[in-house]
């Protein structure tokens, strides 16, 4: 048992994101293709004799910091990290508590998964600290009771995502990549952008094609611009958003980026670095106020850094 635990909780792109119709439980099926980024959260877990603490601190981590994009993220209970160790606590009838010190890197709301990353490094620093050996089936099973995207945050790497997201399928890891990563002010709720595209019934049309499309990336070695032409389903739902939307990829391909794309539901758009490509060339030709972060591909999600 530990008494103190760091733990690296990584961002993600969907590299490709199709949605589809809804289901009777109120989801959507997905497909999607999962990739974990250097961009990363840090979670410090302390023991405690009882109840579970948040501390919040923020550092930079963009390469090129923008004005307006930081996002709410709740302190209180609400919280993803207090949340999951409530929940690992109560499945696993674990005793004494927990002090949590987190420090935010990842911007918050822009569809790179950083409350899922959070939630999944809380699951993993509490059973490290109580020395606890639990199944990998076991562990995605209880990121899947906190929300779509905390089973991939904690497996990481690259893999397919069918189901509402949380059925994965890991894939060979991909060739290593560095992708350039915009944050506008601007945000999108994600509820929101499911209700649209119920509304917008043409966004579904061709979601079978795009489920034979995922399911072939399973059999094929992948590229980092392979999944790229599963598109993004809310790239079409974005409404009066549309035109900043399309502004931005048109910026990030001036500054020497592949084929940009929105993640998750967004805001955030990324596009993949040429090899060979200088980063500082590409940062110093990109034009207007959104936030920039460089990372890297990475092979892992929630990874204790220290003990």
């Amino acid at each position: 048992m530990a008494r103190v635990v760091r733990v690296e909780a990584r961002a993600k792109l969907n590299l490709g994101l199709a949605v589809g119709p809804k289901r009777d439980d109120g989801f959507h099926d997905l497909a999607t293709v999962f990739q974990s980024i250097s961009l990363a959260d840090t979670l410090v877990a302390r023991r405690a004799r009882q109840g579970y603490a948040l501390t919040m601190r923020r550092a930079r981590a963009a390469a090129r910091v923008g004005r307006g994009t930081e996002a709410r993220v709740p302190v209180g209970r609400d919280n993803l990290v207090l949340r999951a160790a409530r929940l690992v606590a109560t499945r696993l009838g674990l005793e004494g508590g927990a002090r949590f010190t987190l420090t935010k890197r990842i911007p918050a709301g822009a569809g790179l998964g950083g409350g899922s990353a959070d939630a999944a490094a809380a699951i993993v620093a509490l059973l490290r600290l109580h020395g606890l050996r639990v199944s990998l089936a076991d562990r995605l099973a209880l990121a899947a009771e906190l929300g779509s995207d905390v089973p991939f945050a904690m497996l990481g790497g690259t893999a397919l995502g069918f189901g509402r997201g949380e059925r994965l399928v890991p894939l060979r890891p991909i060739t290593s990549f560095r992708a350039l990563i915009a944050v506008p002010a601007w945000r999108i709720s994600t509820a929101n952008a499911y209700r649209q595209v119920d509304r917008k019934k043409y966004a579904l049309t061709a979601w079978r094609a795009n489920l034979r499309f995922a399911q072939r990336l399973e059999r094929e070695g992948l590229t980092p611009d392979l999944p790229l032409r599963l598109g993004n389903t809310f790239e079409e739902v974005l409404g009066n958003r549309r035109r900043e939307f399309l502004s931005l990829c048109e910026r990030l391909t001036h500054a020497g980026v592949l084929e940009p794309r929105l993640t998750g539901s967004g805001s955030a758009v990324f596009g993949i670095l040429p090899n060979g490509a200088s980063t500082a060339a590409a940062i110093r030709r990109f034009s207007g106020n959104e936030a920039l972060y460089l990372v890297r591909s990475a092979r892992a999600g929630a990874r204790v850094a220290q003990t």
